[in-house]
């Protein structure tokens, strides 16, 4: 389920209400009667069945488990305040509510943190505190930290070349690449995540890793590894030119991670991280047909742990009584990446902004960032607020232009309240 939905914008779609899971009924009964089934095939990926299906991907593919290990789980105070009235001011001029915001971008699940303290949790549909979630691309951040810790840590080199780790990548378009290329996604890779392209490479991509079922005349790679070694460089543009957001990078990324380490992803990331901040509950990787996981979108948690993670990013890695990620790591991510680079991509609701380590970092002084996922996914930092937001949600349209500006206006107009809470 890495796969929007075809969609124009303009298509008319059920709203947050109309389209509520539970109300639909979705997979109810022993078993679901045929027109309430939701099955793992092309006819079921889309909205709104999507709805049930990305706080329910478990019953659908295979998983590798990130194990929250044996220790105690990490403390989450609560100061509870109601937030669903504050307002924000759309495009049009027009006053909204927070609770506006949630119902516009098909929340599923959505957390503040103010200080410290969860001040405010509210669930949707099918989705609750125990339920795993589909995270998209939010992996990526992930995968991007596990990859700056190794860096810091110098078992990563991110100036050498992506085939000193890798050299199976020698004749794809990394043969030319740097890990820091990587990393910062300016690479020139002939791949397309155009969604109305039948031909584009995200087809293949997304078939092979097994994040989308597959149609029946489907004879492409079968396995994640097959596909990324299929790769060909853009021979119009060479690499550092400027910021491309290209999916397949996490993958090469998670390869390098796995080849250094010696471990499945899954593991590394419960022993580096999970189990370290305190995970309250075990997460899960989407994984392909011979248990690779999908690191470019197939991480699922419950909402309570990706607030937690998100607390680690803003306390400089410092959470749970210990210093789960270098501090280094935290400071280097939130510093950004090349402004000039970015700028070319084209990204009308993220002017200024920049790409590193995986992370979308803002521009202004309130030391913005964000982990960001098709369809609404977001861990949303503002330093200066003290204040992280974490968001589960299935819109109907896959790009985040639809979803920013209500999303953006609200939690800006979120952190000016906060900030002058008592």
């Amino acid at each position: 389920m890495n796969i929007p939905t075809k969609l124009n914008v303009q298509d008319p779609v059920e709203d947050q209400d109309q389209s509520d899971p539970a109300k639909k009924g979705w997979m109810v009964g022993c078993p679901p009667p045929a027109d309430k089934l939701i099955k793992f095939i092309p006819a079921d990926n889309k909205f709104p069945k999507m709805r049930w299906s990305l706080a329910n991907i478990r019953q659908l593919v295979p998983t590798a488990q990130i194990s929250r290990g044996p220790g105690p789980i990490s403390n989450l105070p609560t100061r509870y305040h109601d937030i669903s009235n504050v307002t924000w001011v759309d495009a049009e001029g027009k006053t909204k509510t927070f609770m506006d915001m949630m119902n516009l971008t098909y929340t599923d699940g959505l957390m503040v943190l103010h200080k410290g303290n969860v001040i405010y949790e509210k669930y949707f549909g099918v989705m609750n505190p125990t339920k795993p979630h589909l995270a998209m691309s939010v992996t990526k951040s992930f995968v991007g930290t596990l990859g700056a810790i190794l860096v810091h840590e110098k078992l990563i080199d991110d100036t050498k070349p992506v085939i000193h780790y890798v050299p199976e990548l020698a004749k794809t378009a990394y043969g030319d690449a740097t890990v820091r290329q990587v990393l910062d996604m300016t690479i020139s890779v002939k791949y397309s995540e155009d969604y109305t392209d039948p031909n584009a490479e995200v087809w293949n991509y997304s078939q092979s890793a097994g994040s989308m079922p597959r149609f029946e005349d489907y004879h492409g790679p079968q396995t994640l590894y097959e596909f990324l070694l299929t790769l060909e460089k853009d021979k119009e543009h060479q690499h550092d030119e400027r910021f491309w957001y290209k999916t397949v990078n996490t993958e090469i990324l998670a390869w390098i991670i796995r080849r250094v380490t010696g471990k499945p992803l899954a593991i590394y990331l419960s022993e580096r991280i999970w189990q370290r901040m305190g995970a309250a509950d075990d997460a899960y990787f989407m994984v392909d047909s011979i248990g690779t996981e999908s690191a470019g979108g197939g991480y699922n948690t419950c909402l309570h742990d990706l607030a937690r993670f998100g607390e680690v990013m803003r306390n400089r890695g410092y959470f749970n009584g210990q210093q789960v990620i270098p501090s280094e790591v935290i400071d280097d991510i939130k510093r950004g990446g090349d402004k000039a680079k970015f700028a070319p991509a084209g990204y009308e609701t993220l002017k200024g902004w920049s790409y590193r380590n995986m992370w979308w970092v803002g521009q202004d002084a309130v030391g913005e960032f964000e982990a960001r996922g098709i369809h609404g996914q977001r861990i949303h930092i503002n330093s200066k607020a003290e204040m992280t937001i974490v968001r589960y949600a299935s819109h109907p349209h896959a790009s985040n232009i639809i979803n920013d500006p209500p999303t953006q206006a609200a939690y800006r107009a979120l952190a000016q309240y906060l900030e002058n809470l008592k």
